[in-house]
């Protein structure tokens, strides 16, 4: 089985995901995917050598196995199905004596452990829950059961005889460690930490548990906060209800609340103030279903292990699914990165750059410059229920609204142009027939004039008023895309002049109450500059437009599947040869690969905007910067316009200062990364044949700056021409050869 597993992975050039899912099944205990802290693990599980192996084995097992059985090779290598198996493994090996049959019966736990962990993800699996230990509970319990019958098979005396196998492994040196460690004089609720956090891998004794904080601590400051924070909240509980955490029946399950802590405070849910709380309140619990399942599995000489962890964690996330709107400041982590830390600045991040992208993306529904001419909360007629909603002129450089003496429809620069859909939806009102007013008179029976009403989903309706007689050229229930024409501005109904009056509502029916919904993206013309503008409200006398792509640019940053770039390098006098493919994964994300590191730049592109949104590999490779340089692209031009945003902290920061506010990022960041491009040249505004942006990334420390990187980027007919990286002690120039 072995030796056809090994050849199926190798046919399939699946061996390195194979051999990812080793470490990966150590490090999966904690929830973490890190190599280092996953060495550190297997070095714990050494200590006791036969139980070491035993895990080993049990892990090789399983992924061999789900190998052969041909289940999802990612989530092998994720070690997501490993996990279970090497506690189970680890369960036998330090229980039973070394010899033949125990072999036999932790492979079969292990081919056993893989079945249930595959079953639990398809039972549990379905309504987005983890399956945490379970599959390692239900097999260890079935196993221990059936052993008992097993006369051949003799329980492990090792325990005994611990300095033996330290010696065996790594001579009186290690003897010398150990001793030393667990003769440390440390408080006692220490010492009992320690041993809990040990005996998640169940080797109970110091040396075990310091090795096992060092790697969570490296892992994850966060995790190791939680970790002492859910421990000593049981150990203040237990001293409150008159119970002692020391005795040795808790202090082998005390890691129940070393994983709660860490399941909910901080990986399944976005570390946070709210996340913090709820394992003080959860803890508690945990105590409660142990002591309670604690005097019933004595009766059948079981040991609970993990279940109240299980038990807790998955009630507390299963009734998170049923809040009817979920919070900002409890929120589950939908896109896991194995790390507290990278969530949390994640989850930062994407709320302060997509806050609004649960809206419908609606933009302003006309071509050019338009002007506010009435606003929210407007001194006519937007009142009341009509507050929020926006009328719109177009104006000279002078300020006016018409040319000669205005005394016709047609004097006005905004009569009859054309009006565009603001959203993709359903023409779901048209009034088409009403006359035009002549300038100054009102039509007060027939309020609203000419209107479409487009439906964009079941509650998000748009309403354009005032519109041209006979100008309408769809019909009810016709299709239309954001941008199609769908009438000719006017000056009917209740309008003294040509306007466009533009609402959003909830519901369908004309003269409806207006919804206070922002327009997604717009440019703001200033008297001497740009600004733009993301889900924002024009206000009054504002001169706004939507975004006008400028087709150098527009296909530039146009990253289809499949695209291909290739750059000479020249970093700091050394030459060298970079190619990138642009792809996508199984859900559709869109991503720029760099074939030399195997670093991957997420990205997504509206057609007006340009946003990377994730980045994994090497930070020194020439993708990185170009991730960092054109975080954020606005797809037309305009001069001197200056955009802004942030990365999150863990891209650009480092330690120690990144250390530091890895603790207390839940609660205050003291540090930002600021991302800033301007618009600096164009050839010809006409027909441009090359464009040039600036772009930094600075580091900031509570406003003031540590660190620069500055970037120029040029693009032409071609594509990308040139990206230059000048930093305080390198500078990189990378030319396109071939786009």
């Amino acid at each position: 089985m072995i030796r056809t597993a090994i050849h199926t992975a190798r046919e399939t050039g699946d061996i390195k995901l194979f051999i990812r899912g080793i470490p990966n099944s150590y490090a999966q205990v904690f929830f973490s995917d890190n190599r280092v802290f996953a060495i550190i693990l297997v070095a714990v599980t050494f200590i006791d050598l036969y139980g070491g192996i035993m895990g080993l084995l049990s892990v090789i097992t399983t992924n061999l196995t789900g190998f052969l059985l041909g289940f999802d090779r990612r989530t092998i290598s994720k070690g997501l199905y490993g996990f279970n198996s090497l506690l189970v493994g680890l369960a036998l090996g330090v229980y039973f004596a070394p010899g033949g049959l125990l072999i036999m019966i932790v492979v079969l736990a292990a081919i056993l452990t893989l079945l249930v962990s595959v079953s639990m993800q398809g039972v549990i699996g379905k309504y987005a829950l983890p399956f945490l230990s379970i599959p390692f509970l239900i097999s260890v319990w079935i196993m221990t059961l059936a052993t008992r019958e097993y006369t051949a098979l003799g329980v492990s005396e090792r325990g005994i005889y611990t300095f033996n196998d330290l010696y065996m492994i790594g001579g009186s040196s290690l003897v010398q460690l150990y001793e030393w460690w667990n003769a440390l004089s440390i408080a006692q609720s220490i010492r009992i930490y320690l041993i809990s956090l040990g005996a998640i891998l169940f080797q109970y004794n110091i040396l075990s548990g310091i090795l096992l904080a060092i790697g969570l601590f490296c892992y994850s400051r966060i995790s190791f906060i939680l970790s002492l924070f859910g421990f000593y909240t049981a150990f203040v509980f237990y001293e409150l209800i008159g119970a002692s955490i020391s005795e040795l029946s808790y202090s082998y399950i005390g890691f129940n609340y070393i994983l709660t802590a860490i399941a909910v405070g901080g990986f399944f849910i976005i570390p946070s103030r709210r996340s913090y709380l709820w394992v003080l309140i959860l803890i508690p619990m945990v105590a409660l279903v142990t002591v309670s399942l604690t005097s019933i599995f004595n009766i059948l000489g079981l040991p609970i292990y993990s279940l109240p962890f299980n038990i807790v964690v998955l009630l507390f996330l299963y009734a998170l699914k049923f809040r009817i709107k979920p919070s900002e400041k409890l929120s589950e982590v939908y896109i896991q990165q194995n790390s507290p830390e990278k969530n949390l600045y994640s989850f930062h991040n994407h709320l302060i750059r997509f806050h609004h992208s649960d809206k419908e993306p609606v933009r302003l529904p006309f071509l050019g410059k338009w002007t506010v001419s009435q606003g929210h909360e407007g001194e006519y007629t937007h009142k009341d229920d009509y507050r929020h909603a926006w009328d719109f002129i177009i104006t000279d450089l002078e300020g006016k609204q018409f040319s000669g003496k205005g005394d016709y429809p047609g004097d006005y620069f905004c009569f009859d142009k054309p009006v565009l859909a603001p959203a993709d939806g359903t023409v779901e009102y048209i009034t088409d027939n009403i006359e035009d007013n002549i300038i100054g008179e009102v039509n007060i029976k027939e309020n609203w004039g000419n209107t479409v009403i487009i439906r964009h989903d079941d509650s998000l309706f748009t309403s354009l008023s005032h519109l041209k007689k006979e100008s309408i050229p769809v019909n009810v229930g016709e299709r239309v895309k954001a941008g199609d024409i769908i009438g000719r501005c006017g000056n009917s109904g209740r309008s003294p002049y040509p306007h466009l009056h533009f609402q959003v509502q909830e519901t369908p029916y004309i003269g409806s109450p207006t919804l206070d919904y922002p327009v997604s993206y717009y440019v703001l013309t200033h008297k001497d500059r740009f600004s733009l503008c993301s889900f924002d409200r024009p206000g009054k006398d504002e001169l706004v437009s939507n975004i006008e792509t400028n087709d150098l640019l527009h296909d530039a940053f146009h990253f289809i599947p499949g695209r291909k770039f290739f750059f000479e390098v020249v970093d700091n006098g050394h030459s060298g040869r970079v190619q990138w493919e642009v792809q996508t994964d199984p859900f559709n994300n869109t991503f720029i690969r760099c074939l030399k590191t195997k670093s991957t730049a997420w990205f997504t592109n509206d057609g007006n905007l340009l946003y990377f949104t994730h980045y994994e590999g090497d930070k020194k490779a020439l993708l990185y910067y170009f991730f960092l340089a054109a975080f954020k692209v606005q797809q037309g031009y305009y001069q001197d316009m200056v955009l802004k945003d942030r990365y999150p902290l863990n891209l650009l920061y480092r330690p120690p200062l990144l250390t530091l506010q890895d603790i207390i990022a839940p609660f205050w960041k003291f540090l930002s990364s600021e991302f800033e491009l301007r618009y600096v040249t164009i050839d010809n505004e006409m027909s441009p044949t090359e464009i040039t942006l600036e772009s930094s990334a600075c580091n900031v420390l509570m406003g003031g700056e540590l660190k620069r990187l500055d970037f120029i980027i040029s693009v032409n007919e071609k594509g990308i021409k040139q990206l230059d990286v000048n930093g305080a002690r390198f500078n990189i120039k990378a030319k396109c050869t071939d786009c």
